[in-house]
C-alpha cells in the first residue's frame, strides 16, 4: 500500500467531478432530457425531485460507509455501479414505456450517487486538515459545479448536435401579415395537393408562404378554428390526447388531498397569482392555417416529432396551435394543422418566422448515455490507480452486530445534540429554498416556446449557454469564494454569499417578461446567476463542514447533506406543478420572494468568526 502523501491536485478535482456527474444526470439533465421527450413540466418536476429521496435518506447508510471497509473502497465500487446505471439508461430510451424504464435506472443512479457522495465527502476530511478544506473548498466546489455545466452543458450541446444532425431537415416558414391580403378560404385538409417532391424524406408545408389579413374575427369564428385544430391534431395522433372525465367519474376518482387541499389551493393560485389573461372580447385577431406533412412513409417504429415555433420577427404574430407534433406511420399522409393567429390590435404590414425542428431525439439521448457510461469506467480505472491511501482512511472498529447499533444510534444522538441544532437545520433547508425551485424550471422555461411563455431556444443553445459563458463565471465566482473564504474566514463573508446566491435570480423575472431575442443578453443574465451561485454556494459547503466537526465527521456531514436534499426536494416537488397554474413570470417572482428565509435565519445560526482561516503553526 503506497502511503506516501499525494498533492490533492490529483485527486481532488477528479473525484469531484465524478461526483457531480451522476448528481447532475439524475436532477438536471433528466429534467433536459424528458422536456425533449415530450414530458409535461408538472411530471418532470414532480418525479425528478423524488429522486432526491436517496441524499435526503443517505445518513442511514452513512455509518455502514464509516463501519464497513474503506472510503477509498466505496468511492471506487460505486462508480462503476453508477457506469451500470447509465449503461441502463442509455438501452431503455428508445424503448415504449421509457419513462418508467429510465426512471428506475435514475433510482439506480441516485441511490449509487449518494453512496459516492458519503465516501467521497469523507474521504475529502481524511486527507486534507481543516486549512486545506477551506483551500481546497473552492476547487471542490468549482470541479463539482463544473459537473453541472459540463451536464447541463457539454454534454446538452452533445445530444443537441446529434438531435439536429440525426433528424429530418429544418423547417422555416415565413408569415407575412397586412391589411389588404386577400386570404385564402378555409379548406378540409382532405382536399389539399401536397406537391410530391423526390430525395431524403422531409416535411411539406401548404401554405409555403402563409399569408393573413390584419384585421380581426368574431371570437366565435376563432375558438370554432382553435377547437377544430385541436381536436384534429389529436384525432389523427399528431398530438396527446387529454383524458377527460364527467363531473361523477372525476368526483368519484378524486382523492381526499385533492378535494381538499390542492384543488381549493389551486382556485385561489389562479384567481390571485394566474398569470394575466386578456378581457373577453366580441373580436379577436385574425387566424391563418398552416398545414404539415411527411413527403415519405417512415420506417415501421420510427417515431418523427417535430417541435415548432417563433422564430424571430414581429411577436404579434403568434403560434396557438402545433408547438409538437408527433408523425409515424399511421398518420404520415395525413397533414397536421398549426394555427397562427395575429394580435387584434396589428392593422400594419408585418412578418415573423416561424422554426421547425425534428431531431432523432431518442438516438441523440442513448448516444449521450452511452459516451457517460464510458466516462465513468474512465473514472473507475483512474481513481484506482490515482487516490492516496490516508492513514485514517479505515474502517471503524466493531465487535459483532450490537456494536454496529450502537454506532449508528450514537452517530445520530450526537449529531442532534449540537448547539442550536434547530437553527443549523433551518439553515440547511432555507438558505437554497429559492435555487430549489428555480433549478427544476430553468431549463424548461430555456427550452419552451415563446408562446407558452419560454425563451425558445434549442438543446444545443441551452447547453452552449451553460457550458461556456456559464461555466467560465461559475468557476470565477467559486474559486474566488474559496480564496475569500481562506482568507478572512466563513463568518465574514457569509452574508456576501447569502446575497450572491439569491440576488441575481432576479435575471429570471427580467427575461421571462422582455423575452429578449438577442441571444447574447441571455448568455450575460445566466453568467450572472452562475457567478452568483459559484460564490454564494460555498458559504453553503464551509457550514456543513463546520457542522460536521467530531467524531463521526464523515456520517454527520451525510447527515448535513441529507438535509440540504429535503431542502432542494419538498420545493422542488411542488414547483412544475406551481409554474404551469401561474406561468413563468409570476413563477419567478414566487422564486425571488422564496429567498428571504434564508436570509432570516443567518444572523441566528452559530458560526466561528475564525472557522476556514489559515492557523499560524
Amino acid at each position: 500500500m503506497n502511503t506516501k502523501k499525494r498533492s490533492p491536485w490529483f485527486w481532488v478535482p477528479s473525484l469531484y467531478f465524478a461526483e457531480g456527474i451522476p448528481y447532475v444526470i439524475v436532477m438536471m439533465v433528466s429534467v433536459i432530457m424528458y422536456k425533449r421527450l415530450g414530458v409535461s413540466n408538472t411530471d418532470i418536476a414532480l418525479y425528478t425531485s423524488w429522486l432526491y429521496l436517496p441524499w435526503v435518506i443517505k445518513p442511514f447508510w452513512s455509518p455502514i460507509v464509516d463501519i464497513f471497509r474503506t472510503k477509498r473502497f466505496w468511492i471506487i465500487a460505486m462508480q462503476l455501479v453508477v457506469g451500470a446505471g447509465l449503461a441502463g439508461v442509455a438501452f431503455t430510451i428508445p424503448l415504449p414505456g421509457f419513462f418508467q424504464m429510465t426512471l428506475a435506472f435514475m433510482w439506480l443512479l441516485a441511490f449509487s450517487s449518494a453512496t459516492h457522495d458519503i465516501a467521497a465527502d469523507g474521504f475529502y476530511m481524511l486527507g486534507l486538515d481543516q486549512h486545506e478544506q477551506a483551500w481546497y473548498v473552492g476547487i471542490r466546489s468549482t470541479f463539482y459545479r463544473f459537473a453541472m455545466i459540463t451536464g447541463q452543458g457539454l454534454l446538452i450541446i452533445l445530444a443537441g448536435f446529434i438531435e439536429t444532425n440525426s433528424g429530418l431537415p429544418d423547417i422555416d416558414i415565413e408569415v407575412t401579415a397586412a391589411p389588404g391580403i386577400q386570404q385564402a378560404v378555409f379548406a378540409s385538409p382532405d382536399s389539399i395537393v401536397f406537391n410530391e417532391e423526390n430525395g431524403a424524406i422531409h416535411f411539406i408545408t401548404v401554405p409555403k408562404q402563409p399569408a393573413i389579413a390584419a384585421h380581426p374575427i368574431a371570437r366565435q369564428k376563432a375558438d370554432s378554428l382553435k377547437s377544430w385544430a385541436k381536436e384534429w391534431n389529436t384525432t389523427h395522433g399528431f398530438t396527446k390526447s387529454e383524458i377527460v372525465l364527467s363531473a361523477e367519474e372525476a368526483k368519484a376518482n378524486e382523492s381526499t388531498w385533492h378535494a381538499y387541499i390542492t384543488k381549493p389551493l389551486e382556485k385561489i393560485l389562479h384567481k390571485y397569482f394566474g398569470a394575466e389573461l386578456k378581457a373577453p372580447s366580441e373580436k379577436e385577431g385574425n387566424i391563418g392555417l398552416v398545414f404539415i406533412r411527411l413527403s415519405a412513409e417512415p420506417q415501421d417504429d420510427q417515431n418523427i416529432v417535430l417541435n415548432f415555433g417563433y422564430h424571430s420577427g414581429d411577436k404579434s404574430i403568434a403560434l396557438m396551435e402545433g408547438q409538437r407534433l408527433e408523425f409515424n406511420r399511421t398518420n404520415w399522409k395525413t397533414p397536421a394543422a398549426t394555427l397562427i393567429q395575429l394580435d387584434p390590435k396589428l392593422h400594419s404590414s408585418s412578418s415573423a418566422v416561424f422554426k421547425g425542428r425534428a431531431g432523432n431525439i431518442p438516438l441523440a439521448w442513448s448516444i449521450t448515455f452511452f459516451f457517460l457510461t464510458v466516462m465513468f469506467i474512465a473514472f473507475f480505472i483512474y481513481h484506482k490507480i490515482i487516490l492516496p491511501y490516508p492513514v485514517s482512511d479505515k474502517p471503524a472498529p466493531t465487535e459483532g452486530f450490537k456494536t454496529v447499533l450502537k454506532e449508528f444510534a450514537e452517530t445520530f444522538m450526537l449529531f442532534f445534540k449540537k448547539e442550536r441544532i434547530g437553527l443549523i437545520l433551518a439553515f440547511l433547508l432555507l438558505y437554497r429554498l429559492a435555487e430549489s425551485q428555480l433549478v427544476k424550471l430553468a431549463s424548461p422555461f430555456l427550452l419552451d416556446a415563446q408562446e407558452l411563455g419560454g425563451m425558445a431556444l434549442t438543446t444545443g443553445e441551452v447547453g452552449f449557454i451553460y457550458g461556456t459563458v456559464g461555466i467560465l463565471f461559475l468557476t470565477i465566482g467559486g474559486l474566488l469564494g474559496g480564496f475569500l473564504a481562506a482568507k478572512n474566514g466563513l463568518k465574514y463573508w457569509i452574508w456576501i454569499m447569502a446575497l450572491a446566491i439569491n440576488i441575481p435570480d432576479v435575471v429570471y423575472v427580467y427575461l421571462s417578461y422582455a423575452q429578449p431575442d438577442n441571444f447574447w443578453i441571455i448568455n450575460a443574465c445566466v453568467a450572472a446567476e452562475q457567478f452568483g451561485y459559484g460564490f454564494g454556494f460555498t458559504a453553503y459547503m464551509l457550514f456543513m463542514i463546520f457542522v460536521s466537526e467530531g467524531k463521526y465527521k464523515t456520517a454527520h456531514f451525510a447527515i448535513a447533506t441529507g438535509f440540504m436534499a429535503l431542502g432542494m426536494m419538498i420545493p422542488g416537488m411542488f414547483s412544475g406543478w406551481l409554474q404551469e397554474i401561474i406561468g413563468y413570470q409570476h413563477f419567478f417572482i414566487w422564486v425571488m420572494i422564496a429567498t428571504i428565509p434564508g436570509f432570516l435565519i443567518i444572523p441566528f445560526i452559530p458560526l466561528d468568526k475564525t472557522f476556514g482561516m489559515k492557523k499560524d503553526e
